[in-house]
């Protein structure tokens, strides 16, 4: 045989072992997202005492095989099952060379089981494990991660679902769906990369064509001004997203849009979908062309049905919404990043093998007036509190230079803004869901007035890297904010900067003040750039909380506190 002809053999066995050992990989991950939904037995974790170990693996990721953290080799790990009532036996062990942790995102529980290392534990050293032993005393859709270091973004989170005590889940069959956001480089260097420049991963700026068509259209003078205030902002207005889809694989249970995840309907089923985003960094839009959704749940605690066709789902955040697609066809689960860098899809589908049109990208947003809260509107939508409370300010020295003076005039007068979808959602002609549509499905045990305000401020350097709160970094703050036990308190927040921010308060539910009644409650409230919001708070739980951004390198950047319950 000819040196060439072995060559080609050599070749050719080499290909066909990596696609076989691919394919084996593939299977790994993850088990309990079979396209059947709830009923599948391998969805359910059945024991007594739940066993997780943490670890390396190598997994298909997209077309590539990465090494993700995984859970009992699944990444995303485990769908934890449990059931409002029941006492939770979880069994974590750390075979990771370094610290690790979880955390029950959204649940309720002792401050010494919330999984958070300095604040409520150690941590889980390597080859040791941690017993976490709660009462479940809630009932929804939540998750859980890792908050050690900047694990999360290396695989190390799963779906958490806890079925209410009467075992009525409001439809005839369900799936869990948690969205992702993977990257094969290194988390640290991705940190780095974003401290050494601004918008070091975005590469959806502006060219100098566009430069001419908007001077075309609006003038020399409009279109130098703008771009004098970015300027001075240190910007671009398409800093939507500071980790794109150049650089992100967006994931649905796992899967890439190639792998097309999917899940079976039968005509004329009520289908429950519980979403989650447990991305590091990702807003999503979710919708699923053609088929109505109806909003029955948010971060888990349920609410009145909201028909939607489509919703903006921040980092943390939960929604369950129901389905009852009458046709025997695929649909398309479409969950495009909010800056449309990139998606993922999945298909709800009655058949396996069927898939629908995948829709195109919708062009680039871009950060106007509008979209940072000056529009013809800005002045109209202010807060209004029924009774006036004493303001505590958490010490504000907003840091200089900060996002520059354009940015100080636009932050200066922060409105409540919860009515409005969101930037690139302004103007599309469906139904998006917007948070003054929620109303909670039931009154919640404290009705109590408020008898103390705290203002809390949201402040960043962009150019920098630098996040905070009331200009301050979470290693340069002389204490925790303070909460006294047993007290009703009105938390406002306000978006000082040019982002959006996810924020998670740990232990305690916070219920946003919306102009509706009941008021939703919830884990997690996204704040859109020049945004204030108003939440009222039971400090019900004795102990240390976190309290901070949930996108990751915020977070790590200084964009974190303890409250002290105390």
């Amino acid at each position: 045989m000819s040196t060439e002809c072995n060559k080609g053999r050599r070749t050719f066995i080499k290909s066909a072992f990596t696609v076989a050992s691919a394919l084996a990989i593939a299977k790994v991950a993850p088990t309990w997202a079979t396209p059947q939904g709830r009923n599948f037995k391998d969805q359910i974790l059945t024991t007594d005492e739940i066993d997780l170990t943490i670890a390396k693996s190598s997994l298909l990721v997209g077309n590539k095989v990465g090494r993700p953290i995984t859970i009992n080799g699944q990444m995303p790990g485990p769908l934890i099952r449990l059931q409002e009532g029941q006492r939770a036996k979880l069994n974590v062990t750390n075979r990771l060379s370094e610290d690790t942790s979880i955390h029950w995102h959204g649940i309720i529980l002792p401050e010494n089981m919330d999984g958070v290392p300095g604040v409520s534990f150690e941590g889980i050293k390597p080859g040791r494990t941690f017993k976490y032993r709660y009462d479940v005393e809630q009932n929804g859709t939540y998750w859980y991660h890792s908050h050690s270091g900047l694990q999360e973004q290396l695989g190390h989170l799963g779906p958490l679902v806890i079925e209410p005590k009467d075992g009525d889940l409001g439809a005839d069959r369900e799936h869990t769906i948690i969205l992702s956001d993977w990257t094969f480089a290194d988390p640290d260097e991705v940190f780095r990369n974003l401290k050494v420049a601004e918008g070091y991963y975005n590469y959806q700026k502006r060219t100098i064509a566009e430069t001419f068509e908007d001077i075309r259209q609006q003038g020399l003078e409009k279109t130098w001004k703008q771009r004098e205030m970015w300027g001075q902002m240190r910007m671009s207005p398409r800093d939507i997203a500071d980790v794109t889809g150049s650089t992100y694989t967006y994931l649905m249970n796992g899967r890439d849009s190639a792998m097309n995840w999917s899940a079976l309907f039968k005509p004329g089923e009520k289908v429950r979908l519980r979403i989650i985003n447990g991305s590091a960094m990702s807003f999503f839009d979710v919708r699923i062309p053609g088929l109505e959704m109806t909003v029955v749940a948010a971060d888990g605690q349920p609410v009145k049905p909201v028909p939607v066709d489509e919703f903006r789902i921040g980092v943390a955040e939960t929604y369950d919404v129901i389905v009852q697609p009458k046709d025997n066809k695929a649909y398309t689960i479409f969950a495009e990043s909010f800056d449309r860098s990139g998606y993922v899809r999945g298909t709800l589908t009655p058949e396996i093998g069927l898939e629908a049109a995948v829709p195109k990208l919708r062009p680039t947003p871009e950060r106007g007036m509008a979209a940072m809260g000056m529009g013809s509107g800005h002045m109209k939508h202010k807060m209004s509190h029924k009774k006036e409370l004493p303001v505590e300010n958490i010490k504000i020295e907003h840091s200089e230079g900060g996002h520059g003076a354009a940015a100080a005039m636009i932050a200066a007068n922060p409105t409540s803004r919860l009515h409005e979808p969101g930037i690139g959602l302004e103007d599309v002609d469906h139904k998006v869901l917007v948070y003054t549509d929620l109303v909670g499905a039931q009154e919640w045990p404290d009705t109590r007035e408020p008898e103390r305000q705290i203002e809390l401020h949201l402040t960043g350097n962009m150019e920098r890297y630098m996040w905070s709160f009331d200009g301050t970094t979470f290693t340069e703050v002389d204490g925790p904010v303070q909460f006294y036990h047993g007290e009703r308190l009105r938390l406002v927040m306000v978006n000082d900067t040019m982002m959006d921010h996810p924020i998670h308060l740990h232990g305690m539910w916070m219920e946003l003040e919306n102009g509706q009644y009941p008021r939703p409650r919830k884990h997690t409230i996204s704040l859109k750039p020049s945004e204030k919001v108003s939440l009222l708070i039971s400090a019900d739980a004795l102990g240390s909380w976190a309290f901070h951004c949930h996108l990751l390198y915020h977070m790590k950047a200084g964009m974190f506190r303890v409250v002290n319950v105390a």
